[in-house]
């Protein structure tokens, strides 16, 4: 188990602590337990997007955006908006030779998938979706490129 972050005094606080003389991480992964006992996990909780008081994990839409058969690799962030504050925007790299995607085809795939409030408002089409050497998706770098398309 890591001992804490590095050079990061503060998080290391929030993440790692003792109860008595054991040693506790709470981690920021959100998750549900059905009856059955199978657990969910929905995702991080620093990266939950809060649309209109509805909470929505960038997972769940990235899951469903790439089930469309035009979709290489997705990623899904916030932007702002006037009616509910937040709302889902998705990064999308299509897949080598497909057509261009709109954003109402790719709500309409959506729709089938996902509550109405999870449905991605907003879409921007990039050559590549960044991430990590290991794969992780990089959500700064999506929240990045959706803030920038949204001021354009």
């Amino acid at each position: 188990m890591p001992l804490g972050y590095y050079n990061d005094p503060a998080k290391t606080a929030d993440t790692f602590f003792h109860r008595g003389d054991e040693r506790w991480v709470l981690l920021g992964d959100m998750a549900t337990v059905d009856t059955d006992g199978i657990v969910t996990v929905l995702g991080r909780g620093s990266q939950c997007i809060n649309t209109d008081g509805e909470k929505v994990y960038p997972e769940e839409v990235e899951q469903a955006l790439k089930a469309h058969a035009d979709v290489y690799d997705a990623l899904v962030a916030g932007v702002p908006d006037e009616r509910w504050g937040i709302r889902v925007a998705a990064v999308v790299q299509l897949r080598e030779g497909a057509a261009v995607l709109t954003l109402e085809a790719v709500q309409s795939h959506c729709r089938l998938r996902l509550a109405g409030y999870k449905i991605p408002g907003a879409l921007v089409l990039a050559d590549r979706i960044q991430r990590s050497p290991s794969g992780k998706a990089d959500h700064r770098w999506a929240k990045a490129v959706v803030a920038g398309a949204h001021r354009s």
